[in-house]
């Protein structure tokens, strides 16, 4: 009889612990519910590593005054950073321009939107055989991007510094069939992979090289003889942009990140890490 008088307080004690436990449950909810409004004011943003996680960064201590946590999540993909944001894993994404993200949106039927520009990654001219356009000769190999937008770009930089003429009014949709003449003799347009052209460069006597692609080798902007115009035609169409889910371009968090971003402290932040190989849209 002991043992079950014992018992019996053992199983009275437990359930009115549980009970206990029970009517706490809102608390406990509150609790997690207060872990939720903490994670309202986390940002969560997909980004490509160099340069626009490194400036996601950056602003990591202005967003922690305004009571925000940002939270980076990096990508050497192109999709999955567009994916994340259609699946609601993330609230923006940093990495594309807007004919990419057009692009991406037709093919998948996605709608993801440009919420604000921010940099821009300037192609650049940079030395490999040779360190001058004075320098090239005909039968030189001058590497650019094989893929339709950016190799529009390379040649018309190629163009603007005298070793291509192009057809009249190709812009950029321009091809190597566009060429009509070699100034300093006819040279030989190597089309390559972009991401492939820095460990080219042994290879060629110049090439024409995305931003991202030389900051991710190591090269700087004294490695480089000309870059793209910052108010070029391929400045305007190819800056770099905050991209969301259409209709979360003006929530909270998004435009927290925004105005995080575009402060003279990233200017600066920008200016003094890439030089002339990242330039600021605003």
């Amino acid at each position: 009889m002991k043992n079950i008088k014992k018992y019996g307080v053992i199983a009275a004690i437990l359930a009115l612990t549980l009970a206990l436990t029970a009517c706490g449950g809102g608390n406990s909810g509150g609790s997690t519910s207060g872990g939720g409004d903490d994670a309202d004011k986390t940002i969560k943003v997909a980004a490509t590593p160099a340069p626009h996680a490194e400036i996601l960064e950056s602003v990591k201590e202005a967003l922690a005054a305004e009571g925000w946590t940002l939270e980076i999540q990096e990508f050497d993909d192109y999709v999955l950073p567009n994916q994340a944001v259609t699946d609601g894993e993330v609230d923006a994404n940093y990495f594309q321009h807007q004919p990419y993200l057009d692009s991406y949106n037709a093919e998948n039927g996605t709608d993801i939107v440009n919420a604000a520009a921010i940099h821009y990654e300037p192609l650049g001219v940079y030395k490999a055989k040779k360190d001058s356009f004075d320098a090239i000769a005909e039968g030189d190999k001058i590497g650019v991007p094989d893929d339709p937008s950016n190799e529009a770009r390379a040649l018309q930089l190629l163009a603007a510094n005298g070793l291509i003429v192009l057809k009249d009014g190709v812009g950029l949709e321009a091809t190597v069939n566009d060429i009509t003449d070699y100034p300093k003799g006819k040279l030989e347009i190597i089309e390559t992979e972009a991401v492939s052209l820095p460990k080219a460069l042994p290879d060629l006597e110049l090439a024409v090289i995305n931003g991202n692609y030389a900051i991710g080798a190591g090269l700087t902007s004294a490695d480089a003889i000309a870059f793209e115009a910052s108010d070029s035609e391929a400045a305007q169409t190819y800056a770099n942009i905050i991209a969301c889910a259409n209709g979360n371009e003006n929530s909270e968090k998004v435009q927290a990140l925004i105005a995080a971003l575009k402060t003279d402290a990233v200017k600066k932040f920008i200016e003094e890490k890439y030089g002339d190989s990242v330039k600021v849209m605003f």
